[in-house]
């Protein structure tokens, strides 16, 4: 039975999928609340790994090194920074960039790259699901830019330690990345999978647009929920889509 591991930096990103799963078990491990369970035939370990690199690829290695997953996908919520996408729009990680890191240092260490990336075939089964759900690709549709039309784009994601809003900083990570979105996790969990052999995918719904701080995100719950839900929805089904390659 193929084994999927999925992380959220926050609860509400894998509330969804723990309520989708039978047969839950919840332990406490290495400062995670580990949730395990079927869906549809497969083995599904899940958790919040909280917020920032650390946190993240503390997370991604403790679920290898105890489940030996077959794939490690990453559920979640990020600022827009493509002017193409609006809220609730997906990326898919193609490329995953460190935003506040110096790359040249990390790439001393084994496997040895300043960026990282999505499984390719992980890519494509998302997109695949993305357009089944009626999303329309943004990268090929000059129609795809009209508000309201739900958009995927498989693209770069930034990572960094540090919420970004505001003008100044949200031209920053688009210098410094040329990413069409950015979070916190995604670089350091595909760093981590690639440092082990292990496929991953990094999924992001668009929350906001990095020009709202952290706090009064937060304060729209509703509309966190619904942006959570969106990404958490999607990986629902890509899991049961790729259980059929291992």
């Amino acid at each position: 039975m193929a084994t999927i591991a999925i992380i959220g930096a926050l609860e509400k990103e894998i509330m969804q999928i723990k309520e989708e799963l039978s047969n839950v078990c919840m332990v406490q491990e290495a400062g995670l609340n580990v949730v395990t369970g079927g869906l549809d035939g497969l083995s599904i370990v899940a958790t919040t790994a909280g917020m920032g690199t650390v946190n993240a690829a503390a997370a991604t290695q403790h679920l290898i090194s105890k489940y030996a997953p077959q794939a490690v996908v990453l559920s979640g919520i990020a600022g827009g920074l493509n002017p193409k996408l609006h809220i609730d729009d997906v990326v898919i990680g193609k490329c995953l960039r460190y935003l506040d890191t110096d790359t040249a240092l990390i790439a001393e260490s084994a496997p040895g790259l300043e960026e990282f990336g999505s499984t390719p075939a992980l890519v494509d089964i998302a997109a695949d699901v993305l357009a089944e759900r009626g999303f329309v690709n943004a990268s090929t549709n000059a129609a795809a830019s009209n508000e309201g039309t739900k958009q995927f784009l498989v693209g770069t994601i930034a990572t960094g330690n540090r919420f970004v809003t505001g003008a100044a900083m949200r031209n920053d990570a688009i210098e410094a990345t040329h990413a069409d979105c950015v979070g916190m996790e995604g670089a350091a969990i595909a760093h981590v999978a690639t440092k082990n052999g292990v496929d991953c995918l990094v999924l992001r719904a668009i929350s906001d647009n990095c020009d709202e701080a952290y706090d009064a995100i937060c304060d729209r719950e509703f509309d966190l929920f619904e942006y959570a839900r969106t990404a958490s929805g999607i990986t629902l089904d890509i899991v049961r889509r790729i259980a059929a390659t291992y």
